[in-house]
């Protein structure tokens, strides 16, 4: 039998040197998702996640039920964080808040859903 030496190449990341240099923040973009779930019948829930921890969930959301008139409430998720909930489909209203409230920009919101 013929022995072949193969040589497994080692993983290179091309990205490495760019985490080390400016901290891992530069070029990353922190989303802000609006998904809809579906519950029974017609009835919906639309949530909202990736905010910025500095942030108040709790006046938020009082400004979003107050506009909206919808309730909703802040759950604390073990792998997502914080999460806000709001009753109905109010995924284009919380983008258009959001944005004019310079909470985050337009860029950085992803809508979720149908």
């Amino acid at each position: 039998m013929v022995d072949i030496e193969v040589q497994i190449p080692s993983a290179f990341d091309p990205f490495s040197d760019v985490d080390q240099d400016s901290g891992g923040g530069a070029g990353v973009k922190e989303y802000v998702h609006i998904r809809i779930q579906q519950r029974n019948g017609r009835k919906s829930l639309t949530t909202v996640q990736g905010l910025k921890k500095e942030l108040s969930y709790e006046k938020i959301l009082k400004d979003l039920k107050k506009e909206f008139c919808c309730n909703g409430t802040v759950v604390q998720d073990k792998e997502l964080g914080k999460v806000i909930q709001l009753q109905g489909d109010q995924r284009k209203n919380v983008s258009a808040f959001l944005t004019r409230a310079a909470i985050v920009k337009k860029d950085q919101i992803k809508i979720h859903g149908f």
